[in-house]
């Protein structure tokens, strides 16, 4: 049996694992993203992570097909460094397979987390067979990551789909990348957390405040209301741009599960532009908290480029 490891590096945490051919997850472990050291320690640490995943299953180098990351962008896939991601300032321009490099002596592959998150959805979830799907995560940011006509689509510089930066509602103020009411701006899980404790005047979780919404807070279910309503309208600037089959939504916001899915269809099947556009599937992650590291290992484990 050959081995993947699968690193997804996040703005929280990272999630390391080793994935078997059929996208089995065998071990895991994660890591809290320290940003008060420098990104080349917190390589260091991956590693030493990576190191003890496959002692304590007693697996060798030679067992691994490589290593597979998922990494938020804007990245350099090809020249192995992230480039300027918003969540991780102090990681600008960092050279990051090369720096693993230096602790492993295996291949490595790097592409967004969105993109290898999309991966994992056709590999083994919720698109399996699916030739033209669109994967959306709101979470603590928002991406996406394309599959058209059998294969993913990165674009010219690995940074296809951003589509968190899609400007939704330019009244909301300025997004961190500059831009006036970006989705993520308006509808991910830090949005909501901000604009819930401008509400309630002291600091709210996103939890928190899908509690209070789900418990009759009229401002809070307000708040919600209108998220899923940006949803929706991302969705459908997808549909009307991409044509596609499907759109699979993952991430932790979209763990509030059915009424989410259910104003986000009701708004599709309203407003997007072409008729089979209004009946384009719209579908949970099937792999939920691990498509993020099954991602990152399916680069390895399935032909893709």
């Amino acid at each position: 049996m050959s081995y993947a490891i699968g690193i997804d590096i996040g703005g929280t945490k990272v999630a390391i694992g080793i994935v078997d051919g059929e996208g089995r997850v065998i071990t895991r472990e994660s890591l809290p993203t320290d940003l008060s050291i420098s990104p080349e320690d917190m390589v260091s640490r991956i590693a030493e992570a990576i190191k003890r995943l496959m002692a304590a299953n007693r697996l060798e180098q030679e067992h691994m097909l490589g290593i597979g990351i998922g990494a938020p962008g804007p990245l350099d896939p090809a020249g192995g460094r992230i480039t300027c991601p918003p969540n991780l300032p102090n990681w600008r321009d960092f050279a990051l397979v090369a720096e693993l490099k230096k602790h492993l002596n295996l291949s490595i592959v790097m592409e967004n987390d969105a993109t290898a998150a999309t991966l994992a959805e056709h590999w083994i979830g919720a698109a399996k067979g699916c030739a033209n799907f669109v994967y959306v995560t709101i979470s603590t940011g928002i991406g996406a990551g394309i599959f058209m006509n059998g294969k993913l689509l990165t674009g010219a510089s690995g940074n296809a789909g951003d589509a968190g930066h899609i400007v939704i509602d330019p009244s909301q103020g300025t997004c961190v990348c500059g831009q006036k009411g970006c989705w993520e701006w308006v509808g991910s899980g830090t949005a909501i957390a901000r604009k819930a404790s401008e509400i309630l005047g002291r600091p709210t979780s996103t939890q928190e405040a899908f509690a209070s919404a789900d418990q009759g807070h009229a401002e809070l279910k307000k708040l919600i209301e209108q998220v899923f309503t940006y949803t929706g309208m991302g969705c459908v600037s997808l549909i009307n741009t991409l044509d596609p089959q499907m759109i699979v939504i993952g991430g932790g916001v979209s763990q509030v599960g059915e009424p989410l899915f259910k104003a986000v269809r009701q708004y599709v099947s309203t407003l997007a532009l072409n008729p089979t556009g209004r009946m384009t599937q719209i579908v949970p992650a099937a792999l939920q908290q691990d498509v993020g590291l099954i991602g990152a290992a399916a680069l390895v484990h399935v032909p893709y480029r």
